[in-house]
């Protein structure tokens, strides 16, 4: 591996007079740091080329160089007390539901333990079976049954140990009570163990020990991949009657009454951080790097499909050894922005000894004021989603190419190395169950000006928005730039001041706050100018708590990377419904005239032909200059075509207004373009054989109350071909033509045809 250069801001907007972070991790002994804006990304040498705009700002300088480091696994933490520290004689109890007993490692369930031996440890053992660990420091044994958990199986888990008498239980019952199951074991035998819990550590879920690296206080060991429901912790051997009856989920206290030390009880405050001991002593602890709540507990019935409904049901949490919510780097640099800075699309370059990285970040119009007519929305929720995705699907494609067709980008060998940077909401977590969150304090690798998406061999996500940002600058424009997370914090408040509110060219993910500022911007005659496809498609939030966290639900239906378990397909942050906001009744189609209808990454990309819609006389304007003929956008950086990568059609059964003309529509496209799953119930063998209808981009036009306007071009790949031919294209014309009129006509062309 080459020399580690890299790095991420504490957020990924600032406006003017405001401090934004800088966390770097190098090997290097020191690196350079400029503040550049960046203007244009894709290196294709049939394209303007790599365009940045030098800044001068206090950050400019070398800078000493420390390497970094991010450890991912989610755990719970409980703070040493002197309950405690007392603990001798105990019973450990929980539900547990593992997904890789057998990974060939420990994975702690409920822990106080500490490096030199001392403590108590209910785990996994290295070949899936319950153990016991019991140490003062001078010696440590382990106890077994022996017998190996099948993964994503409810088991009820206890062990108990008195110190005086020495007798040990350790029990593992499977919830289902299959006749004979072998994996179910109830062990009991004396020994001699000594046990001391004064060992300063906290009691530790989902984790076996914290680890004793003192640059990372986060870091913990024997990690635990799978669900635990309502551990709980006693300060006697209970009998095993008493266990028994916890197995029958008699209420701890009616057990053992004053016996009990905690009852902790996940169902409680499943949108937050916090953890709730419902028992005497108040026990609380503090989940830490984002385990998956809201999920089901070993007492779902599927009565009821949502948290809030039957919260007793969703008394679990699911824990992963490679989430990470916070890389928890210290700062390097900081920035305040100065007053007069243009918004933009803005990074720290860092580069020494051959290397680079661009650290990028929006700098937004001052707060309460606005600039130009335009504001360019920039989808950094989008980017966040995909971020340091792991391309599992694209790897395997490209592999099976002819040898030489394509070379990975150099960020996405790099990132192969870096596990500990977590991954996308397209990936599965090493369990095999899907990543719903993603945090933006992390090296987001892939969110990169240069980067060359493994699909398009091109810009993608910010790559592609910067073709965006190149084009409004060589035409000129008058425009700010905000990001979608500014549009969630301020609402209709971000928009007010402006004409015309361009998107990227991927929206794709949208919260419900981002839309209802987008439809009340459109009811007061606001103009949507929608550059890119696949937009306003996924739920998404944004977690109150920790607002640089999004979260997204995939359901069981749509076009999908993974499926929601039953029973978990509301959020946890906001408790609201996950999905595609279709199935919610906000299809695109509402708000874009146009929604989601397929997708594919290796044909050439067509262009668009002008349909009916387009000669209608309310469309007059954006077809000025273009002849009757012409193929609109047969060109491009990506694919060669206008049409491509994913699409989007009509539907007027999807919402789309009825007043809305179609001016023009791709086809032609390859067998490697299919359309998405939600517009097919079942397999219709007479479209076998032949090119789906649905295949297919639509770009349309309709108005919206009090002189407002939608303008909708239906692909990703519209704005790769703005720049052809220097900027003097039929794309880069209709998309001159809708802005010059949505921004500076205060009254579009007559509804005269409707």
């Amino acid at each position: 591996m080459t020399a580690e250069l890299t790095g991420y801001t504490d957020k990924l907007s600032v406006a003017p007079g405001e401090r934004i972070r800088f966390m770097v991790s190098t090997d290097l002994p020191s690196y350079n740091s400029t503040l550049v804006r960046l203007v244009h990304g894709d290196q294709n040498p049939a394209g303007p080329g790599f365009k940045e705009e030098l800044v001068e700002t206090e950050i400019d300088g070398l800078k000493p160089g420390r390497l970094q480091v991010a450890r991912t696994g989610s755990y719970v933490v409980v703070p040493d007390c002197a309950l405690l520290s007392e603990v001798s004689s105990f019973t450990l109890q929980a539900w547990i539901w593992p997904t890789t007993p057998q990974i060939g490692e420990a994975q702690g369930l409920l822990s106080k333990w500490s490096a030199d031996g001392s403590g108590i440890s209910l785990a996994l053992g290295e070949e899936g079976a319950l153990e016991l660990w019991l140490g003062d420091g001078a010696a440590a044994s382990k106890f077994t049954t022996e017998r190996t958990l099948r993964a994503r199986e409810w088991y009820f888990a206890a062990a108990s140990f008195d110190s005086q008498t020495g007798r040990l239980s350790l029990v593992q019952w499977q919830c289902s009570d299959w006749p004979s199951d072998p994996s179910s074991v109830s062990v009991e035998e004396t020994i001699k163990a000594r046990v001391s819990c004064r060992n300063s550590h906290p009691l530790l879920m989902a984790a076996s020990s914290l680890g004793t690296d003192p640059s990372y206080s986060r870091a913990a060991l024997g990690l635990f991949n799978g669900k635990i429901d309502s551990p709980r912790l006693f300060k006697r051997a209970l009998t095993s009657d008493e266990i028994e009856l916890l197995k029958r989920d008699i209420p701890p206290d009616e057990v053992a009454g004053g016996d009990l030390v905690a009852s902790w009880d996940f169902s409680q405050d499943q949108s937050s951080a916090h953890v709730t001991d419902s028992g005497p002593h108040q026990l609380h602890g503090a989940a830490v790097n984002m385990p998956t709540r809201a999920v089901t507990g070993r007492n779902w019935t599927s009565t009821e499909a949502d948290h809030k409904q039957a919260p007793q049901e969703y008394g679990a949490i699911h824990f992963h050894q490679d989430d990470l919510e916070n890389a928890g780097w210290q700062p390097e640099f900081e920035l305040s922005v100065p007053a007069g800075l243009r918004s933009g699309i803005y990074a720290a370059r860092l580069d020494g000894e051959g290397q680079e990285d661009h650290v990028p970040f929006i700098i937004r119009p001052p707060r309460g004021a606005t600039g130009g007519p335009i504001l360019f929305l920039v989808p950094t929720f989008t980017y966040l989603a995909y971020a340091n995705d792991r391309m599992e699907a694209g790897q395997s494609f490209f592999a099976s190419q002819p040898e030489g067709k394509f070379t990975p980008d150099p960020l996405d060998l790099y990132l192969a190395q870096r596990p500990e940077f977590a991954m996308s909401l397209y990936d599965n977590h090493s369990d095999g169950s899907g990543c719903c969150y993603s945090s933006s304090l992390r090296p987001l690798v892939n969110m990169r000006p240069r980067h060359r998406h493994i699909l398009t061999k091109g810009g993608r996500n910010l790559g592609a928005d910067l073709y965006v940002i190149d084009w409004l600058d060589q035409k000129g424009y008058d425009y700010d730039v905000a990001s979608d997370g500014d549009l969630h914090d301020d609402g209709l408040d971000l928009l007010g001041g402006y004409k015309v509110l361009v998107t990227g060219t991927h929206p794709e993910y949208w919260t419900a706050q981002m839309l209802a500022a987008l439809e009340s911007f459109l009811a007061q005659g606001g103009r949507l100018a929608y550059l890119g496809g696949n937009g306003f498609y996924w739920v998404t939030s944004v977690d109150p708590e920790r607002p640089h966290v999004i979260e997204c639900r995939r359901g069981m239906a749509g076009t999908r990377a993974w499926d929601s378990a039953p029973g978990e397909c509301h959020h946890s942050t906001t408790g609201e419904m996950g999905g595609l906001w279709r199935y919610r009744g906000k299809a695109p189609n509402r708000v874009a005239g146009i929604g989601f209808a397929a997708q594919g990454w290796s044909d050439p990309a067509p262009g668009y032909t002008r349909q009916p819609g387009s000669f209608d006389r309310r469309a007059a304007f954006i077809f000025e200059g273009i002849s009757a003929e012409e193929t609109i956008g047969d060109f491009g950086l990506i694919y060669g075509g206008a049409a491509g990568d994913e699409l989007d059609r009509i539907d007027f059964g999807l919402g789309t207004p009825r007043h809305t003309l179609l001016l023009a529509s791709s086809s032609g496209h390859g067998p490697s373009i299919s359309p998405v799953i939600e517009d097919y119930l079942q397999t219709d063998s007479s479209l076998l054989g032949r090119e789906w209808p649905n295949v297919r981009a639509d770009m349309v036009y309709f108005e919206t109350p009090d002189n407002g306007a939608v303008f909708s071009v239906g692909s990703i790949c519209w704005c790769a071909s703005l720049s052809h031919n220097g900027y003097d294209n039929n794309v880069s014309r209709i998309t001159q033509n809708v802005l010059d009129a949505f921004s500076t006509s205060e009254k579009l062309p007559p509804n005269a045809s409707r």
